[in-house]
């Protein structure tokens, strides 16, 4: 993705005294979708939202903003304690952000089991700070949702798939599960960034292993 994710970095999320202070203003990023034209930051009426980190965000974007149901996708940073950082600060490992994709969509069109489903087969869950070739902290799997109902979904769906996983000798799922979290949307250049270079670089890859949906499904 990045010639700095080739570079050494810290494979642990710094402490808050030890992350980089960032600023206080939002840095610049687009205003609307540049595929829907729907605007990045809303308003949103009726809508619901989940933020998504599997790697390079630029590929996971794309996967959602494909799925039916989805109203607007948006890429940035979370999960860290460094506010509105950069992306060659997030790429330095001192953010302790991941790279997320902000989920914008409908449920009476698509649930929010579906976009977990689409979340874990679409990478691999299992490899901590790495994702592929992509290695460090900005990479690492994680789910960021509203809601104590949304969250028990992620994690009892987290279960099933270990299980499926285990089965096909892959080793315990990384993904963390949380609730809210800032969101801080990534440089205009990042945001659906494969539309705007439809050849540019995607390191989304998945196990092959189907990711089962219900409360019946193990």
């Amino acid at each position: 993705m990045s010639i700095f994710a080739r570079f050494t970095k810290p494979d642990t999320i710094p402490a808050p005294g030890e992350a980089l202070e960032g600023r206080p203003e939002p840095i610049a990023t687009a205003e609307r979708h540049a595929v829907n034209g729907q605007p990045l930051k809303g308003p949103w009426d009726g809508m619901e939202t989940a933020v998504f980190a599997m790697g390079c965000f630029w590929g996971a974007e794309r996967l959602f903003w494909q799925m039916d149901g989805v109203h607007v996708t948006a890429v940035g940073y979370i999960g860290g304690p460094t506010p509105n950082p950069t992306y060659r600060e997030v790429c330095s490992g001192k953010t302790g952000h991941t790279e997320g994709v902000l989920v914008v969509y409908d449920p009476a069109k698509v649930s929010f089991e579906d976009l977990v489903r689409a979340f874990f087969e679409g990478h691999d869950p299992t490899q901590g700070m790495r994702q592929g070739n992509d290695v460090g902290t900005q990479y690492r799997s994680a789910i960021f949702v509203e809601g104590n109902e949304r969250r028990a979904t992620a994690e009892r769906i987290r279960a099933e798939y270990e299980k499926r996983l285990a089965g096909a000798g892959f080793g315990p799922i990384t993904t963390t599960i949380h609730g809210e979290a800032p969101f801080y949307y990534a440089e205009a250049d990042h945001q659906q960034y494969l539309h705007k270079v439809p050849n540019g670089y995607c390191g989304l890859g998945g196990t092959g292993v189907s990711c089962p949906v219900g409360l019946g499904a193990a």
